[in-house]
């Protein structure tokens, strides 16, 4: 068996661990036509195990990987409005909606720390810890770091750990060059 390399699997700008799930599962696609790591159960369930979204004696179906996608580009809608982008539509959101029901059971420990957990053991119950570490990355300020790359034929996650938190772009040498010296030549056209 071929094990294949995958960009995600070395962040350049990691999130920090709660929101690390978040930004690996959007980062299971290369966009525009880059590899999909949820595109097939063989590559998919590796992964979805490595991350304690899959038990190591289940599988997924068609179904499941369509809900994965549909979850990672409400994520991915929502990092690039954090970017600066529009807000995410109600559209773009309905495959983490449909995450939003599941259960939570709060947890106290010895120095009176409250802490959420998904309950179940189903994708869809893991799926819930997506949105507590949203919940929570919201209240401590960390979730608006956490961005879309600008390029639109990128949208890599990535989280700005820039001083002013202005960061725009996965990487200047490549996305932020490109972008700048496209902008500068249509400057250019349209000042003739």
């Amino acid at each position: 068996m071929t094990v294949t390399q995958w960009l995600g699997d070395q962040e350049t700008k990691p999130a920090p661990p709660r929101l690390a799930l978040i930004q690996s599962l959007v980062n299971t696609a290369e966009l525009p036509s880059g590899p999909d790591r949820l595109a097939d159960p063989d590559d998919a369930q590796p992964w979805l195990r490595d991350h304690g979204l899959l038990d190591a004696d289940a599988a997924v179906d068609e179904a499941d990987l369509e809900l994965l996608r549909g979850v990672r580009e409400a994520l991915r809608a929502m990092l690039v409005h954090n970017a600066g982008g529009p807000p995410p539509t109600a559209a773009a959101l309905a495959a983490l909606r449909t995450t939003a029901g599941g259960a939570a059971r709060a947890d106290l420990d010895e120095q009176g720390r409250v802490s959420l957990s998904a309950v179940g053991t189903s994708l869809r119950a893991r799926l819930t810890e997506l949105l507590l570490a949203i919940h929570d990355a919201q209240r401590d300020g960390t979730w608006p770091l956490l961005k879309a790359c600008a390029n639109e034929e990128c949208q890599w996650a990535f989280y700005d750990r820039s001083r002013n938190h202005g960061g725009t772009w996965c990487s200047m040498a490549t996305c932020g060059n490109k972008l700048k010296n496209r902008e500068f030549r249509a400057r250019k056209r349209g000042s003739h």
